[in-house]
């Protein structure tokens, strides 16, 4: 459908597209294979100025907002959840500075993030603290000029590989929540190190590791925000991100109804070819109506997000969950149209199922969104 883009914005389409069919589809398999870090893929889109796109114009980027990204994160998607991934994940690390860091901060980090020539991180998630984030037990005490670390972040995404990580710590953990501060923490800080790189199920071409801070000093200054502000802060980065996972669905959603139909269309059985036959024909329509109806929930809510910023949680979670439950039910669906060859890994719908999953269970578990959806609604209806 024509959702009306704006000429900026079809440049950002068309850019990533070639990036998508030119730098990552030639090589997703054996990235996929080797659990190999796509470091020169982010190179290319670095080149292309795809990392501004988030970025105020005043700090070297494009100013674009929610929507500019998902455009981008769709596309990218189309070539590998896995690298995209990895895209997406220096966003999300630098939003909590966008969001409220000082005028020191984002002169500091934004210009390189917006070059590419620095990628970030976000450290959230501990072993015990997943989708209840109030949960973290990493603390930061401060020692003079310096505050002082000490804590395990798992399973991060860019872990070892980005420069810039905002951490999320208690500065008074007799506060629970409230007591969570911000910070931004610098590969090479003294006292931060990584953990082993994980070997996952999917997105191989994304890099996860632990981030583990034993007395890791950082500067005072290194502070976002104000003390016992980062969890609203937090809540506020997943709120403004979330739509770029669900686009994740959407690009991931629409290769796998690409590889379908083609194959469909060339594979013969009984005399003719399969998508001929209505049970065929039905799968396909289903896969190609969720495709478009989660694409449409996701621009709208990416566009609401960028015009009503202090009003977005519902819709948020809403466009997270539809899309990336559509992704995972369409490339189950496009296994099932290859038949056996879908279920080989000489054809890359076996691993776009693969890479779905994740996108149900990272940056707020499904379960979770439809708890945000219904306490949302429970306030509207007071």
């Amino acid at each position: 459908m024509d959702y009306f883009l704006t000429e900026e914005q079809e440049m950002i389409v068309e850019t990533a597209r070639e990036i998508a069919r030119e730098k990552i589809i030639p090589v997703r398999a054996e990235l996929d294979e080797k659990n190999e870090f796509a470091a020169s893929i982010l190179e290319d889109i670095a080149r292309a100025d795809l990392f501004g796109i988030f970025v105020p114009e005043e700090y070297g980027g494009l100013g674009g907002g929610c929507f500019e990204i998902v455009l981008a994160l769709e596309e990218l998607a189309k070539g590998c959840v896995g690298v995209a991934t990895t895209f997406a994940a220096s966003a999300l690390g630098i939003f909590p500075v966008l969001i409220a860091g000082n005028e020191e901060q984002k002169q500091k980090y934004l210009p390189d993030i917006a070059a590419g020539s620095r990628w970030a991180a976000f450290g959230l998630t501990e072993a015990n603290a997943g989708s209840d984030a109030s949960g973290i037990q990493t603390t930061a005490v401060l020692d003079g000029d310096e505050w002082v670390l000490n804590g395990t972040k798992q399973w991060i995404t860019n872990g070892g590989e980005a420069q810039i990580y905002t951490i999320v710590a208690l500065t008074d953990p007799s506060k629970g929540a409230r007591g969570a501060s911000i910070f931004i923490v610098e590969d090479g800080d003294p006292g931060f190190s990584y953990g082993k790189k994980e070997d996952k199920m999917g997105i191989r071409s994304s890099a996860t590791r632990e981030l583990i801070m034993q007395d890791c000093r950082i500067p005072r200054d290194r502070l976002v925000g104000r003390k016992g502000t980062g969890f609203i802060t937090v809540m506020k980065t997943l709120d403004v991100s979330r739509p770029g996972i669900a686009s994740l669905g959407v690009g991931l959603g629409q290769a796998a109804l690409d590889e379908a139909v083609t194959y469909a269309k060339q594979r013969v059985q009984f005399g003719k070819p399969i998508i001929g036959f209505q049970a065929i024909q039905h799968m396909l329509a289903d896969m190609a109506t969720q495709v478009e109806a989660a694409r449409a929930l996701v621009y709208a809510a990416a566009r609401h997000i960028d015009a009503h910023p202090k009003n977005m949680s519902k819709v948020s979670s809403m466009c997270k969950v539809f899309a990336t439950d559509m992704a995972m039910k369409v490339t189950v669906d496009a296994v099932q149209v290859l038949g056996g060859y879908g279920y080989m890994k000489e054809y890359p719908v076996e691993k776009m199922m693969r890479d779905a999953k994740i996108l149900q269970i990272y940056e707020g578990t499904n379960q979770i969104q439809r708890n945000v959806i219904g306490q949302e609604l429970n306030k509207e209806y007071a």
